[in-house]
């Protein structure tokens, strides 16, 4: 949104914006540099004035009106019989758009159920399907963790995620611990994903065999953050425990990094 009359609003503030038809109601997460357009526009929607406390009024009105409006939607839902679960009801600031958010798994044909609620709501309706993962986004609730889902808080696109990511973790693949409120793998797989691939490359894996200059071992266990390689020896079943440095200096035909300098 781009502040034509230099209003200079810091974060947080609540302020009243133009939308595609009518107003609405925001809040400032940060300044926008001037000239800048977002990918999704074709032309800058404006920052109109600061909120008043009538604004903030509508807005809790809204709010009140929306659980009402969920209400009545789940039971025309019920009496067309479709095969949807309703998420959340949203009022536009103004009134003149109100929009359900639901989730199915088949493609629903809502054509009947949107006439019925704009004779019941008299207002643009708006029926808008979303996924899972956009449902916990919108709930909101606490991971595994302890914190608040990362989703509802700063994410603001879902990468994808797979099985492999945890892979490349050394974590088990078991999908009731690496599944999130949403019941999909959690998204926080990807933050270090990157590391790890990074590591992996200079790391052994679990279960190698590797020539070492006192014989062959298995890596039994790698700790990339201690940097401690756990080996087993073939031969006579002893153990071992190594930096990744000592691994490399004692691997058959490896160097001492040192070498240059002692000499």
């Amino acid at each position: 949104f781009i502040d034509r009359h230099k209003f200079e609003l810091p974060r947080g503030t609540p302020v009243i914006v133009q939308a595609e038809r009518g107003r609405d109601l925001g809040v400032i997460l940060f300044p926008v540099r001037e000239g800048y357009l977002a990918p999704d526009r074709r032309y800058p929607l404006e920052i109109l004035k600061k909120a008043s406390e009538d604004d903030l009024r509508v807005l809790e009105e809204n709010r009140q009106l929306e659980e009402e409006a969920l209400v009545q939607c789940r039971e025309l839902v019920w009496f067309r019989g479709l095969d949807m679960k309703l998420v959340d009801a949203e009022y536009q600031w103004d009134r003149t758009k109100l929009t359900f958010y639901f989730t199915s798994e088949h493609r629903v044909d809502f054509r009947e159920l949107v006439k019925d609620l704009a004779s019941t709501f008299r207002t643009r309706i708006e029926l808008r399907q979303i996924g899972v993962r956009d449902e916990a986004k919108m709930m909101g609730g606490y991971g595994p963790c302890g914190q608040k889902l990362c989703c509802s808080r700063f994410l603001t696109r879902f990468e994808p995620v797979s099985t492999q990511f945890a892979k490349d973790q050394n974590l088990s693949v078991n999908p009731s611990k690496l599944s999130g409120v949403c019941g999909r793998l959690m998204c926080c797989l990807v933050y270090e994903e990157e590391l790890y691939k990074k590591l992996n490359r200079s790391y052994p894996l679990p279960g190698d065999i590797v020539e070492m200059n006192d014989g062959k071992a298995v890596v039994e266990q790698v700790s990339y953050f201690a940097d401690r390689i756990t080996l087993r020896y073939q031969e006579d079943g002893k153990g071992k425990v190594l930096s990744l440095a000592e691994f490399k200096r004692n691997r058959k035909g490896g160097r001492d990094f040192l070498e240059k300098w002692k000499k």
